[in-house]
């Protein structure tokens, strides 16, 4: 479904009621954020937890704490909920919620399978309700400035992608480390590609070398409809923490940088531009130039990621609207990590069928 296209009734312009459904290491962030927009009442923090609910209720302006899901949704006033919760839960808690009649966030990853984000979208497709991946990189202003450069075709057809996500640990006990840090990469390449994230084949390769069980090093190669490649590296056990993400184009190259406030985004003016032959034996080294131009750096407002996140949520839901981080978004994600599982059990590539399910993000 296009983001044009409708997914219910348009709703008036009132604040909306939420609940967050966990307060562990994710649900402060989304309540503090809740609480502070315009756009939401925090009613409720459910969590089995009492005194962590009660303790962040507290610090959000004294919202109601639930220790039961099923309770919390069979509140009629309740419009919205955030899930923060572990990725096994996701699938359950969403269909209870979307069954009730409630629109629903979801915490990256969108789910524990890609057969689990399929139906939670198709739930949410029947029901009319929005479902929206918190992808929250995708509301970051460097973020959100790429896809504009992208879409206004500044760095020209996309011939490669390189990106770097290393940091030492959080080692994770129940996935590895793809599932653990290449959603927020493969999400941010979802929003910026002009037709969304659609590899035709995917290769993974990881590595566990402390014996903890799963990949803990891991490589990621995307081949794309296009031709380019994207390739994406994660590690829990660097000392060094890097996040940076390479764009090369026909016409310019793209460096984010998150790690570096001054400067992070920069566009290079810089390139190799092959003769106009097309066989082998007229692209000899004659006919291949170099380009060093400048480079510049885009000015980028200020805003919090997350609070921009929770406004495009209400907005997709008053109008109606997928969401720009749409469950589509979400099961796309999904079908990458879920083909890089099969990569690397089987040590060779696995080629992806179009996704039944093409939401746009």
């Amino acid at each position: 479904m296009h983001p044009s296209q409708t997914v219910g009734s348009a709703l008036p312009e009132h604040a909306l009621n939420v609940a967050v459904i966990g307060a562990g290491y994710w649900g402060p962030n989304l309540a503090r954020n809740f609480h502070a927009s315009p756009d939401w009442r925090l009613t409720t923090i459910c969590d089995l937890d009492a005194e962590r609910a009660n303790r962040l209720a507290d610090a959000v302006g004294g919202a109601a704490v639930e220790g039961s899901v099923q309770a919390l949704l069979e509140d009629p006033g309740l419009d919205a909920v955030a899930i923060a919760t572990p990725a096994r839960t996701h699938h359950s808690i969403a269909a209870a919620a979307l069954a009730a009649g409630k629109h629903v966030l979801v915490e990256k990853p969108l789910a524990d399978t890609l057969a689990h984000g399929e139906q939670m979208v198709r739930l949410a497709e029947a029901s009319g309700l929005v479902l929206m991946a918190d992808h929250t990189y995708c509301y970051t202003p460097a973020i959100q400035k790429i896809r504009e450069l992208i879409a206004a075709g500044e760095l020209g057809d996309i011939l490669f992608i390189d990106s770097v996500r290393i940091n030492l640990g959080l080692i994770q006990q129940d996935v590895d480390v793809f599932w653990d840090l290449a959603p927020h990469d493969l999400a941010i390449l979802d929003f910026v590609l002009p037709q969304g994230l659609r590899p035709v084949r995917v290769s993974a390769h990881g590595s566990d070398p402390l014996g903890a069980g799963k990949a803990c090093v891991g490589h990621l190669v995307l081949e794309l409809e296009t031709g380019a490649m994207a390739h994406i590296h994660v590690n829990w056990l660097s000392p060094t923490k890097i996040r940076q993400l390479v764009i090369g184009g026909s016409r310019r190259t793209l460096v984010w940088d998150d790690l570096n406030p001054q400067q992070r985004v920069s566009v290079y003016d810089r390139g190799v531009d092959l003769g106009t032959g097309t066989g082998l034996a007229e692209r000899s080294q004659s006919n291949i130039s170099y380009r060093l131009g400048d480079t510049w750096s885009p000015a980028l407002p200020e805003h919090e990621a997350l609070a921009a996140m929770v406004t495009e949520f209400a907005a997709s839901i008053r109008a109606g609207r997928q969401a720009q981080t749409s469950g589509g978004a979400g099961v796309r994600v999904l079908s990458v990590l879920d083909a890089a599982t099969r990569s690397q059990q089987a040590g060779t590539p696995v080629a992806l069928p179009t996704l039944e399910l093409e939401s746009a993000s």
